[in-house]
């Protein structure tokens, strides 16, 4: 199937981790300062949205409190949007902290439970009003690499997302304000990463807009075992990032955004090219 994204690259997701222990940057931008001065490099680099995080939910990570998540996101988002008149996503799972981060300036809720953490979460996501990012993941970061099982991941993962946005709609969500995550790298083997990435437009055929997250993810090492640090990934992340758009991700999010957007430029401008 061709997706119009191959004419038209997918929107870039830049992530800006606010963490002492992101798996990706080691807790480099985990001050307000240091995590607004890449921020802002990663605009001028040309990410179309940020992607503002204040809790890890690497594999076996540990919960953050919602105070301490506010303390990091909030006046990072409000700072941002002060300067820039983008697109701005609050990753997080609490309802809570997704108010604040909104009242501040985000414009969508990327939430890895699926508006799963609390009662209230998709009630809030509709009374928001804004962009909801619906992931699926199974069980909690901390334990989710465990022991990971499917009969049908493509299957299952699409019938989970189908669920959750039926809910969100149930709860108020508008259609138009959905968008559907597989969860590559939460509670999956490297196997089943490539099967959701190899039958991505399962879930674009759905009907919603589809985020692909596989930016120097672990099943970059599962494939090439010489991958072992985060930042030796560049090439797989690019490398999925054009499947994801080939499958008909409506947005990539990543952490390498200026060799990403060349990458996605380069591919439509051939898919273009090959148009009679």
């Amino acid at each position: 199937m061709t997706h119009q994204s191959l004419v038209k690259p997918p929107l870039v997701m830049g992530i800006v981790n606010v963490t002492p222990d992101s798996f990706s940057d080691g807790g480099r931008h985990a001050t307000h300062e240091a995590a607004l001065a890449y921020a802002l490099r990663l605009i001028d680099q040309g990410a179309d949205v940020l992607d503002v995080g204040g809790e890890s939910t690497r594999p076996g990570s540990d919960p953050v409190g919602e105070a301490e998540e506010i303390a990091r996101v909030v006046p990072l988002i409000a700072a941002l949007r002060a300067r820039w008149g983008g697109a701005i996503s609050i990753d997080t799972m609490k309802p809570a902290v997704a108010r604040v981060a909104v009242a501040a300036g985000a414009t969508i809720w990327n939430d890895v439970t699926a508006l799963r953490h609390a009662p209230d979460s998709p009630a809030t996501a509709a009374q928001l009003g804004c962009e909801v990012v619906l992931m699926h993941m199974k069980g909690a970061p901390k334990t989710m690499q465990d022991d990971p099982h499917y009969d049908d991941v493509v299957a299952e993962v699409a019938g989970f997302l189908a669920e959750r946005a039926e809910a969100a709609l149930a709860a108020g969500v508008a259609r138009e304000k959905i968008w559907l995550d597989p969860g590559v790298g939460f509670a999956k083997t490297t196997a089943h990463n490539l099967a959701l990435t190899a039958r991505l437009d399962t879930l674009v055929d759905q009907g919603f807009p589809v985020l692909y997250a596989a930016s120097r993810k672990r099943l970059i090492q599962g494939v090439d075992e010489t991958a072992t640090e985060a930042t030796d990934r560049l090439g797989g992340s690019l490398a999925l990032a054009l499947e994801g758009a080939r499958g008909g991700a409506r947005m990539v999010r990543v952490h390498d955004v200026r060799e990403t957007v060349q990458a996605l430029k380069i591919q439509a401008a051939v898919a273009a090219a090959a148009r009679p």
